[in-house]
């Protein structure tokens, strides 16, 4: 999916990521990360937002949870969003600033205390019954904590596994119906039960995705969920909310920051902007976000029609693997299709020049903290002396 971007925008990361396999100073199924280009683009996103006067969280999943890649982009983007506890404890040790926590995964109830007393910005809640659990928290912890409404998605633009949050209703979108969970006027009622809530502040709203990439054409088009969250915040303003909060995640760059920025967004969440791969950049390398990874592989062994199986643990079922490249000899082999249902013990290229113990450089789309790759950090491509910084597993923790 990215690797013409890389070999065009980055080619001496391909080059050194080989170099560094070749050598064996990683292992196959390894996420080579350019730190230069991570923080380069951190500073891009932080300047284009300061300029448009959106505020930006950033988000780490795809990364793999790295404190040295958490650090870097902190200099720029001091806050971030946490997808789940986990995530937001390696976030915070790496000394980075809570920004936005409970979205997309909320915060159990029993960490609340330990994670509130970070005093993060915002926490999202999906329901009336974690609004009360962080009401309660806080209001042991001594104060008032601003949350943002977790809005349910529109019909048909919400991920299985992602389900959940507070209906608009009444009649602003039409799909409230009696009987169904909120009731006829979802987002109000929860409203008037939370005003009730001594431990916290309605701050705002978000919901996901606001915005996605045409698979296409990797222009970025807002999502129905944007329009219901715009809607969101005007019911809060009618009620007296004032100075709101609307955080529209999912596809952030440069190129959606205006987008972000028009339709009355106050907050982004960079992910793989920060790393030069989102769909747009597959298909325009002239987006200013440099690509700053690639994934690291080994030729395990041939198939006797020729097919070589190279070592997985680390192919994103949505990633888009598309080609790998053999450095030895330049090839460049078909990634061979492979059912979400499977365990990518190894995946298969098409049958051409490649031999086992050969290294392959591939680029597609990741979520490295569902893998069990490791995550390799380099730095110094640049200034045009790389070295290997620091080697660690998928959640961040050094080898």
């Amino acid at each position: 999916m990215f690797l013409d971007a890389v070999l065009h925008r980055n080619p001496e990361l391909v080059t050194f990521a080989a170099e560094l396999h070749d050598s064996g100073a990683i292992p196959p199924d390894t996420y080579v990360m350019d730190l230069d280009a991570i923080e380069s683009n951190a500073e891009l996103l932080a300047r284009e937002a300061d300029r448009l006067g959106l505020s930006l969280w950033f988000v780490v999943k795809q990364i793999g949870r790295n404190p040295e890649l958490i650090a870097a982009i902190a200099r720029h983007i001091p806050r971030f969003t946490a997808i789940d506890p986990p995530e937001a404890r390696v976030l915070h040790a790496a000394g980075a600033q809570a920004g936005n926590l409970g979205h997309l995964v909320q915060i159990p109830s029993r960490a609340l205390p330990e994670m509130l007393a970070w005093r993060p910005e915002t926490v999202t809640v999906y329901d009336l019954a974690n609004a009360r659990a962080v009401s309660d928290a806080a209001t042991r912890l001594g104060f008032v904590q601003d949350v943002l409404i977790r809005l349910e998605g529109a019909a048909g633009a919400v991920y299985p596994g992602q389900e959940g949050g507070v209906r608009l209703g009444g009649a602003t979108d039409g799909s409230e119906a009696p009987g169904r969970a909120g009731g006829p006027d979802g987002l109000d009622a929860f409203i008037t039960e939370a005003e009730r809530l001594s431990g916290i502040r309605v701050a705002g709203v978000t919901a996901f995705p606001c915005v996605l990439c045409d698979p296409d054409t990797g222009e970025p088009r807002p999502t129905p969920n944007f329009a219901l969250a715009r809607a969101a915040v005007e019911r809060l303003a009618a009620r007296g909310y004032t100075d709101l909060k609307l955080s529209a995640p999912s596809a952030t760059s440069m190129a959606t920051l205006p987008l972000l920025a028009r339709l009355g967004a106050t907050h982004g969440e960079p992910g793989h902007a920060l790393t030069g791969t989102t769909p747009l950049h597959a298909v325009d390398h002239a987006q200013p976000e440099q690509p700053a990874y690639v994934y690291v592989s080994e030729v395990a062994h041939m198939l006797a029609d020729g097919r070589p199986a190279l070592y997985g643990g680390g192919f994103y079922a949505r990633g888009g693997a598309r080609e790998a490249l053999i450095p030895r000899t330049g090839a460049r082999l078909r990634v061979e299709d492979a059912p979400a249902a499977n365990i990518d013990y190894y995946r298969l290229l098409a049958p051409g020049d490649a031999r086992v113990g050969d290294t392959a450089v591939l680029a597609f789309r990741t979520q490295i903290f569902v893998t069990r790759s490791s995550v390799a950090v380099v730095a110094g491509l640049s200034s045009g002396a790389p070295k290997l910084s620091g080697l660690y597993d998928p959640l961040g923790r050094p080898y």
